[in-house]
């Protein structure tokens, strides 16, 4: 069977370990009835990489990682529809199937969508997972619209997902956009991406209330881990959170007298259970990014589509003072 090249992790090893992630040869993959196969030509790294890599038990296969990914069609399955070879596309994967650090990658036409035409591969990587996230938690976790109005707190605003929710906000909102960031680096990220209003999350309630002294009407919660009780006091009444990480025994009960609602968002819950919506999510903001609306959150490309490549990528997103997204790219 024919091969190809990509790099793979045999255990959840630190990344400064070289054999945390390794180049290896591994089989193209086969196509399942609605899978197209794309070369890759540039994939991002998101917290969720680094998270499996670090769970991943001692294995004799490699695990192939990675989801965000920008490339070229270069087949199709015989039940594909939407999608031809040749199409420059971007996507964010399957948590269920292997990853896009890999020469080529099988995935369902279900969640792909042209990429930008304006963007490059690499500056297009950055954004499939993030804006996925983002985009849910927007319009399907608080069902936002162009007529909503009030206060939108967004923690950890110069993130990958943060830096994309600050702009679709923005412009397919009404609401007034509040971001957190504590270093000056960072929070000028989070004001240049049309914040109206940036806190330090160190003070959160302080500077959320002084911000909006009413109170917030919905807050995006990439760490929640100690914050529900802040969360309690800087909500309106039947506010809202939308939660994307994995805190331990989490109490909610503070949430309850105000009839405050928590959501989890989870962008892998659609291609899990083989639910529509993220091809249309992906080239409705493929139309935004060409109409100069939204613009791509790379702020680090590194030019080595390879193990080392890849190591420092996460080492990056592992340092916890990323802004922006990293890339890698052939």
């Amino acid at each position: 069977m024919a091969t190809m090249t990509a790099v793979g992790s045999y255990a959840g090893l630190p990344i400064d370990d070289p054999q945390a992630l390794q180049d290896v040869q591994i089989d193209i993959p086969e196509l399942r009835p609605r899978d197209v196969l794309v070369e890759v030509a540039a994939v991002s790294v998101n917290p969720v990489d680094i998270k499996r890599r670090q769970a991943l038990e001692p294995s004799s296969t490699p695990v192939i990682l990675g989801f965000d990914a920008a490339g070229v069609v270069t087949a199709v399955g015989p039940d594909v529809s939407t999608l031809s070879v040749g199409d420059e596309v971007w996507y964010a994967g399957d948590i269920s199937r292997p990853g896009t650090n890999a020469q080529l990658h099988a995935v369902d036409e279900r969640i792909v969508s042209r990429k930008p035409r304006s963007l490059s591969f690499a500056d297009a990587a950055a954004l499939p997972l993030t804006t996925i996230t983002a985009w849910e938690s927007l319009f399907d976790r608080f069902e936002l619209s162009r007529e909503s109005r009030g206060d939108l707190l967004i923690m950890g605003a110069a993130g990958g997902v943060g830096s994309v929710m600050i702009q679709l906000a923005k412009a397919l909102t009404g609401v007034r956009v509040i971001g957190t960031a504590s270093r000056a680096e960072s929070r000028q990220w989070a004001a240049d991406l049309g914040a109206d209003a940036v806190i330090n999350h160190h003070n959160l309630r302080s500077e959320a209330l002084a911000a909006a002294p009413d109170g917030i009407d919905w807050v995006f919660s990439p760490h929640s881990a100690g914050n529900v009780e802040d969360y309690a006091e800087i909500l309106k009444p039947f506010g809202h959170v939308a939660a994307i990480d994995d805190p331990k025994d989490l109490d909610l009960m503070p949430l309850k007298t105000k009839s405050i609602a928590w959501h989890w968002e989870f962008m892998f819950t659609k291609p899990l259970f083989g639910l529509p919506g993220q091809q249309e999510l992906l080239a409705a903001t493929a139309q935004l990014v060409d109409d100069g609306i939204i613009r791509s959150t790379v702020t680090n490309t590194i030019e080595d589509f390879s193990a080392e490549g890849l190591r420092e990528a996460h080492k990056a997103v592992e340092s916890g003072r990323m802004v922006g997204k990293v890339v890698v790219r052939r």
